[in-house]
């Protein structure tokens, strides 16, 4: 009688570990920029600095104590005081407040505002592309801190109404390049999809268009928040930014230009390189996320 041969088992293959999604790819992407990373850093303890700082160090920012002013650094006052005895150092925190608000709520406005109109653009088509596309142009052609001045000569903004102006004349950046992403994506398979089954061409802009578009938008958002920060700084500087006792980082400089002529470093230097370290932070934020969301460099 023959033995039965029994066949060898088959080893059963490990399952393969689950892919790492886009998102996670872009993730590790940004965090091996080292210049994005030390940027997002910097952006975050800006945000402590401004919004939890005056829990730690809290000062009085309305009225005026003319027995100190124009001190020097000490123990009392970190950063001296200024022209009307407000701590400096608490002045940076409250003013630096204000222009990471406005910063990003102009830049969240903006780009919004660009990627519907870009979107829409891009999506039409035609002689409604052209159209559109021209008004963008005529808008670029005009420098936005002209506009800026002109609008803030005639009213006084607040904070909502700087917010709103900003917006208004920022977006036009962002259009253009949601509008050149919407060109490439309308006639990609699943749009054209949908429209032979009847979608509408809101539902494939809201549905399929907006959401391919999110790296695009993500890190225009980003250059736009800094743009934003910087208008404010330039029109606060020129003294046409928010009122008294209001003031943002660019309010600071304007306050202590003519201080500074008698030896008074503290009321120029600090929200000086304020400003610069957090529109550079936008900024390498901005480049590391083009770079992780771009799917030609990745490996």
């Amino acid at each position: 009688m023959s033995a039965v041969i029994q066949p060898d088992a088959v080893p059963t293959k490990a399952a393969a570990p689950r892919e790492a999604t886009g998102t996670r790819l872009a993730v590790r992407r940004f965090l091996r920029n080292r210049l994005a990373v030390v940027g997002l850093a910097v952006v975050v303890l800006f945000f402590l600095f401004c919004f939890a700082g005056p829990l730690v160090y809290s000062t009085d920012q309305t009225h005026t104590v003319l027995e100190q002013v124009n001190l020097a650094p000490s123990g009392a006052h970190w950063l001296g005081t200024d022209a009307v005895g407000h701590d400096e150092l608490g002045r940076l925190m409250y003013g630096g407040k204000v222009s990471l608000i406005v910063g990003l709520a102009a830049g969240v406005l903006a780009t919004c505002i660009g990627t519907l109109w870009g979107a829409a653009a891009g999506y039409a088509g035609g002689w409604i592309d052209a159209l559109m596309m021209r008004i963008v142009d005529a808008g670029i052609a005009i420098p936005a801190l002209f506009i800026l001045l002109v609008v803030s000569a005639i009213t006084t903004p607040g904070l909502g109404g700087l917010v709103l102006i900003l917006g208004l004349v920022s977006w036009l950046v962002p259009s253009r390049l949601v509008r050149a992403e919407t060109l490439t994506l309308k006639n990609r398979d699943y749009v054209l999809t949908l429209r032979a089954i009847g979608g509408t061409h809101a539902r494939a802009i809201l549905r399929h268009i907006l959401p391919n578009s999110v790296s695009t938008v993500i890190v225009a958002a980003t250059f736009q928040v800094a743009d934003a920060i910087l208008l404010v700084a330039y029109v606060s500087y020129l003294g046409m930014g928010v009122r008294p006792p209001q003031t943002d980082w660019g309010g600071m400089l304007s306050a202590g230009l003519t201080a500074a002529y008698s030896g008074y470093w503290w009321l120029i230097l600090p929200p000086g390189l304020a400003i610069i370290l957090v529109v550079w932070a936008f900024n390498a934020i901005g480049d590391g996320l083009r770079d992780a969301f771009d799917v030609r460099g990745r490996g």
